[in-house]
């Protein structure tokens, strides 16, 4: 690897940079270049740069949320900025601005502990603040876009910079109109808006229930944390022990009439309504039923914690995490006649193709 120090002018460049230490699933890819942005206001200096002018970019936090099946021949962009700023506070609600560069979790905890509620259900998700509105992260019955108030970005095709309300944002499970033009936009702070009048959310599977068990009749927003923490150190294996990307699959949305026709011949699926009619199904349930939970082959596998984890046991490629995916997709398709789609970005192959 070679490394161009330009830190006076707010970046640095890499060539033929490693990966491994930049994405969760440990996939040892390389890329032409990786360029780390310190300041925000470097970018269009940056993209000016020989060495990026003519190559394609594709931007990536912590790599938490990406499966790399090949190298990739063009730039990754990082943004390494950090800060949070508390832009207003009343009676209301208290603003939090977010530089893109913070860790997220380090934001959520830093929130509870100023005695902002709100993110409590969205603690221990690994990634950064500006990869949150991208994948409008959720967790436990709580979405990030639920906070959100502006985004902001600069746009990689007019080269400016630009900010977008909540409603510019589109939010939707999983999804934003930053994932839907992935390489266009690249954000670089959030605000985010918690709400004074705070109402605990604990309506999921097992959140309740694991605050009975803590002995929480009332529960505050530390509390609610607390069993989050505990549910999922429980349920899903740490990625600095064994690769893994969390949730590779999304919970499948399908119509209310396959949904009922599913549940008819499958009692214990769970499913809830979701918005335009639609039904949500246990993306978990599916490939556990379709036996693929625990399974591996070679250093690919879905873990046996939990069955929306793919997990890299040692040194599987990109391409043999992503073919055993494949194999995931096609059991459950067989099975029950639903296609699932990846929540990661895969990289160098189609994400939503149809399995072989």
């Amino acid at each position: 690897m070679t490394t161009e120090a330009t830190a006076a002018q707010g970046f640095t460049l890499a060539r033929n940079a490693p990966l491994r230490h930049r994405n969760t699933l440990r996939v040892d890819a390389h890329a032409a270049w990786l360029a780390d942005i310190n300041d925000a206001a470097a970018l269009p200096t940056v993209l000016e740069h020989p060495a990026l002018r003519d190559h394609r970019a594709l931007l990536l936090g912590e790599g938490s949320n990406v499966l790399f099946t090949r190298d990739f021949d063009g730039a990754i962009i990082t943004l390494k900025t950090r800060g949070v700023e508390v832009s207003d506070d009343d009676p209301a609600a208290v603003r939090l601005r977010v530089e893109a560069g913070e860790h997220w979790d380090d934001l959520v905890r830093w929130s509870l502990a100023q005695g902002y509620a709100g993110l409590e259900n969205l603690i221990m998700i690994p990634g950064s603040v500006g990869a949150a509105p991208m994948q409008n992260i959720g967790a436990y019955g709580v979405e990030a876009g639920e906070f959100i108030e502006t985004v902001d970005a600069f746009d990689l095709h007019e080269r400016r910079f630009a900010s977008f309300t909540h409603g510019a944002c589109e939010f939707a499970y999983r999804d934003s109109v930053f994932k839907r033009h992935p390489d266009r936009w690249l954000i670089t702070a959030v605000t985010l808006r918690l709400p004074r009048a705070w109402q605990p959310r604990i309506e999921y599977a097992g959140l309740r229930d694991e605050l009975r068990r803590m002995g929480c009749e009332h529960a505050a927003p530390f509390h609610i944390a607390d069993a989050v923490v505990n549910l999922r150190t429980r349920k899903l294996p740490d990625p600095d022990v064994i690769g893994n990307a969390g949730s590779f699959f999304k919970n499948p949305l399908v119509a209310a009439a396959q949904a009922g026709a599913l549940r008819a011949q499958h009692p214990q699926l769970p499913c809830w309504p979701a918005a335009h009619g639609l039904t949500k199904l246990s993306a978990a349930w599916l490939i556990e039923a379709a036996g693929c939970k625990g399974t591996r082959d070679g250093d690919a596998g879905i873990s046996n914690r939990h069955a929306l984890v793919l997990v890299n046991h040692g040194t599987a490629t990109g391409a043999q995490l992503w073919a055993f995916a494949q194999h995931v997709r096609a059991g459950v398709q067989a099975r029950f006649g639903v296609l699932l789609e990846p929540e990661p970005r895969i990289v160098g192959a189609p994400a939503a193709a149809p399995p072989p």
